[in-house]
């Protein structure tokens, strides 16, 4: 299990830029993938803003699986300082409800004071497009690329509301591989930091323990395959991903099944739960001491050449 490291210096930048303008942020709105709402925060910036009220909006909630939503709401909601609202940008009235929740969390407010928001999220996570729905014009530059906004911008979104619009940004350091591996599953690291086949595979192995049935009912398998090439193989002779000599083409037949997720064809699916996640937290945290053992090693090492 690798630590991924994915940093842009762009967002190195932001990172201190947001710290400095908390003092004058009234509440914090992180933008989360409903998919993946633990792998999709940024721990940096919520570690910055643990002290403000704070708006978590599960966006993609649409592709997501609506049970798993509901056990994620209660457990991010077990922290007073948190709200939770789940939404896809499809329904815009519902992502105007934000404004009301933001002036639920502000009651102190006089009637001429402005309240001030900074909203934040990891790249690619639909932030841009939610900023000009409530604002009800164009005024954040959306895209499916990954690390569009590159600087703060100031956005006044109603007459008692401003918000700050932050960069798009990843974990410094994804301790734990499987995080690394949701977020290139729903888009959020640029494709050439890692592999279709590596995503396919593992998005395939969560497949088959949580959602058995889904792989079948979409490609028209009877009997699913035991392992992830075969299963691999078995969707690539139902969509034409074979070569010559009857050879598999992995990766055509893994980027269809990375495609077909992301854009909810294979139905609403979470990638992760919160006991799920407490667990690898653990797992990260041991891989990281078991790290830093190594790197104090080979300095003793080289302490005594």
């Amino acid at each position: 299990m690798a630590t991924i490291q994915w940093f842009p210096g762009h967002m190195h930048k932001a990172g201190k830029e947001i710290k400095e303008r908390l003092p004058e942020i009234d509440v914090v709105i992180e933008i989360l993938d409903a998919r993946i709402p633990y792998s999709s925060q940024n721990p940096l910036l919520m570690e910055f803003a643990a002290h403000k009220p704070n708006i978590k909006v599960l966006n993609k909630a649409d592709l997501a699986d609506e049970n798993i939503i509901k056990q994620w709401q209660e457990h991010l909601e077990k922290n007073d300082n948190i709200k939770t609202i789940a939404l896809t940008t499809k329904q815009p009235d519902k992502v105007m409800q934000i404004l009301d929740l933001i002036r639920k969390m502000i009651p102190n407010k006089g009637e001429h004071q402005i309240i001030t928001a900074m909203i934040m999220g990891i790249p690619n996570v639909g932030k841009s497009t939610i900023i000009n729905i409530l604002a009800q014009r164009i005024v954040a530059k959306t895209g499916n690329e990954p690390a569009v906004t590159k600087g703060q911008q100031r956005i006044k979104i109603t007459d008692d509301i401003t918000f700050f619009d932050t960069p798009g940004m990843l974990w410094p350091r994804i301790a734990h591989e499987n995080w690394a591996l949701r977020l290139a599953i729903t888009g959020a690291i640029k494709e050439t930091a890692m592999s279709h086949e590596d995503i396919a595979f593992y998005l395939i192995g969560y497949l088959m323990k949580k959602y058995p049935k889904v792989l079948p009912q979409r490609f028209e398998i009877e009997q699913l395959a035991v392992d992830e090439y075969s299963i691999l193989e078995q969707i690539g002779a139902k969509r034409g991903c074979l070569k010559s000599r009857n050879m598999l083409d992995l990766h055509k037949v893994s980027s269809i099944v990375v495609h077909e997720y992301r854009a909810g064809k294979l139905g609403g699916l979470c990638l992760e739960l919160p006991q799920e996640v407490e667990k690898e937290k653990l797992e990260a945290i041991e891989l990281g001491i078991k790290r830093d053992a190594k790197i104090d090693a080979r300095k003793k090492r080289r302490g005594k050449k």
